[in-house]
């Protein structure tokens, strides 16, 4: 297994060799091409994934099939449709590979055996839902306070790794807005 996964353990809680080892028997790694869905809405939400290479995205189709983009996922990040993996619901949002992608996935029940037999695993998952939910209310609170350029362009500024790996259309869907406006907005230097 890569170490990748470990480092970014580590930034957060110190394993010994022994928990190390016992959390990698319980990851599995995918390799998987573009464009494979890795989660469709109405399945059960069985992983939560590292995308230890690549990029996908997790999104959501409306009644009148529009997709709006919820959260991208690169290198050194996680990502799952978090309620439903944690209450055991069926998925509400699709997640697709953006390009080839290596993942570590972590089943519900490996998962569980994690948190019992490793504690210290309740905090580094507390720290992560604790980033992800400061990230969400952040970007609530820039939809109902900024312009859909001022967005963009905070967009550009805290994610450049992720402008290089999406589409515009990726972009613009998870802006709000439409790829046309999108194109239209002048592009700040990266």
């Amino acid at each position: 297994m890569p170490d990748s996964i470990l480092k970014n353990i580590a930034k957060h809680i110190h394993l010994s060799e022994e928990e190390a080892a016992l959390f990698s028997t319980l990851a599995s790694v995918k390799t998987l091409p573009k464009k494979t869905l890795l989660l469709q809405a109405g399945q059960e939400c069985r992983h939560l994934s590292y995308v230890h290479s690549g990029a996908l995205r997790s999104f959501y189709i409306d009644k009148d099939g529009k997709e709006s983009t919820i959260m991208f996922a690169v290198a050194d990040w996680w990502i799952t449709d978090m309620y439903c993996y944690l209450n055991r619901k069926p998925a509400m949002t699709h997640i697709e590979t953006i390009e080839e992608s290596m993942i570590f996935q972590i089943s519900r029940s490996n998962f569980d055996h994690l948190l019992e037999t490793i504690p210290k695993f309740e905090r580094f998952f507390r720290i992560l839902m604790q980033n992800a939910y400061t990230r969400e209310q952040l970007r609530v609170m820039e939809n109902l306070s900024l312009t859909a350029e001022e967005r963009y362009h905070s967009f550009v500024q805290k994610y450049p790794q992720i402008v290089r790996q999406v589409t515009k259309k990726q972009i613009a869907s998870y802006l709000g807005i439409t790829p046309e406006f999108l194109s239209t907005l002048k592009k700040p230097e990266i």
